[in-house]
């Protein structure tokens, strides 16, 4: 048996998650959970609700006016999302 050097546990839990093939679904819900640091208290105070579904982010948006805010920065707020998870993640957006 070949010694190799330590990995860190962080390392190991993603290997294990790509080899069960559940790393994408992982960064999905990292995209979730990610969502009020990344936009911000002021927007994430008018989300009622976000979920991610086949690369796919919905959210639910209580103001008309930011909806229609987020819905024009739609480009910048998907780039900004993937470079928070490290990958190509999210690839539409729909708001309701």
């Amino acid at each position: 048996m070949k010694r190799t050097e330590p990995d860190t546990v962080g390392n190991i839990i993603k290997q294990l998650l790509k080899e069960d093939h559940i790393d994408r679904q992982f960064d999905e819900q990292q995209v979730v959970y990610l969502w009020p640091e990344i936009v911000g208290q002021g927007i994430n105070r008018y989300t009622t609700s976000r979920w991610v579904k086949n690369g796919v982010l919905y959210l639910h948006i209580s103001s008309a006016v930011l909806r229609n805010e987020l819905m024009m920065s739609r480009t910048a707020l998907i780039r900004r999302l993937n470079e928070a998870v490290g990958g190509d993640v999210i690839h539409d957006i729909v708001i309701r």
